[in-house]
């Protein structure tokens, strides 16, 4: 059973539907990536998970519960955690200040919470000092999934998170996601690097025009002639 589900969500913005009909999830402790072209309505669909944007129809179930109608602020709460593409830190505060934004749930263990983060991502540690907005663009990244991961998510929800990064940054990215999924926490993420995420994705949905063209194993889409040619270059 998945952790989190979305069954047939339609969603959009006014009268235009931007999603509709589609089915995205995730298992606990394991990777889900939503990729496909620009326009696909990735990131309308993971807003919509996460609640910031309220779905037409279908249903929202987060580890067994229907959380359809909860603002973000509750999924929060229940163990879900979200980063955005952009404005996703507080660049006039320090490193360790914008992981401390993130312990808002649980102020008891902050300096737990904190050691994992900087084991995690060592160069935070070498820089937690520093204000957040004169970091790299890989760095400031890193702060913002430590941040997110302050709340001990069960799920942790990412919108491109290699975007403006350089490959080499994107690379060592990605094996961190990896690392922390095999430390329990599920991952949900958009991604224009498909083929990228679906080397680490234990499922891939792949989704054109906002409707669900195929649904398989990372490994299998990537063995996938159709999605190789339409979407991930050949």
């Amino acid at each position: 059973m998945y952790l989190l589900s979305g069954e047939k969500i339609t969603c959009g913005y006014g009268a235009v539907d931007i999603v509709t009909n589609c089915n995205i999830g995730v298992y606990k402790g394991k990777i889900s990536s939503v990729v496909g072209p620009n326009g696909a309505g990735k990131s309308t669909a993971m807003k919509a998970l996460f609640g910031l944007l309220p779905i037409k129809h279908g249903k929202i179930v987060f580890d067994g519960e229907d959380i359809t109608n909860l603002p973000p602020q509750q999924r929060v709460l229940k163990g879900m955690g979200f980063v955005p593409q952009t404005n996703n830190i507080f660049p006039s505060l320090t490193v360790q200040e914008n992981l401390e934004m993130g312990a808002f749930i649980d102020q008891n263990n902050i300096n737990e919470m904190l050691e994992y983060v900087y084991e995690l991502f060592p160069i935070l540690k070498d820089k937690k000092n520093q204000d957040a907005g004169e970091l790299s663009g890989g760095q400031r990244q890193q702060v913002a999934v430590g941040r997110a991961l302050m709340t001990k998510p069960k799920l942790l929800m990412l919108d491109e998170p290699s975007a403006g990064v350089s490959p080499i940054i994107m690379d060592g990215l990605f094996t961190k996601i990896k690392e922390i999924a095999n430390q329990g926490t599920a991952v949900l993420m958009v991604e224009q690097n498909a083929k990228q995420a679906l080397k680490i994705s234990d499922l891939g949905f792949v989704l054109s025009q906002g409707k669900n063209l195929f649904t398989d194993s990372g490994n299998s889409l990537l063995a996938n002639k159709e999605v190789r040619q339409a979407f991930l270059g050949g």
